[in-house]
């Protein structure tokens, strides 16, 4: 009963994690493509809310199940699969990081035009883009981490 208990509760956080980046990418795409500094300012308030209430919270939980599913399971931590998602979840948490600042700058950026009846500054498109690559990295190395869950292939990393 508990494997099952914590593999349902590490899935679920994994989808968290994969389901909100997706959807705030999408979200975030869509408000910049209308240049409408209001909406883009609505949207990243949103956004930054989702950010800590979602992702963070499936951010700490996720070593958590994942350590203890491999515990009761048996396999050792050193297990090459679970060291390889290991380095891949940190990947992804050094893009995540910068990108939750950036966000929150954006938001400001164009909350401010907004407030000014400006257009969005250069500041603001720079960040934009700055945050749109950084995506791609993140959301590869997830995926790469659900295949790995799933397939746990056999990865000899220390000899």
């Amino acid at each position: 009963m508990l494997y099952f208990l914590l593999k349902y509760l590490h899935i679920i956080g994994a989808s968290v994690l994969l389901g909100t980046g997706s959807g705030i990418a999408f979200f975030m795409v869509m408000a910049h493509r209308t240049g409408d500094p209001a909406k883009i300012a609505g949207t990243a308030r949103t956004v930054v809310t989702a950010d800590f209430l979602f992702t963070a919270t499936a951010v700490v939980a996720q070593p958590i199940t994942g350590v203890l599913l491999a515990y009761n399971v048996g396999y050792p931590l050193r297990e090459g699969w679970i060291v390889l998602s290991v380095l891949l979840y940190a990947l992804t948490g050094a893009f995540w990081l910068p990108v939750v600042f950036i966000q929150m700058r954006m938001r400001d950026l164009a909350e401010a035009a907004a407030k000014a009846g400006t257009a969005l500054p250069r500041a603001y498109h720079r960040l934009f883009w700055t945050w749109f690559a950084m995506g791609f990295p993140a959301f590869g190395a997830v995926l790469g981490i659900f295949w790995l869950m799933i397939a746990r292939p056999e990865i000899n990393l220390f000899g």
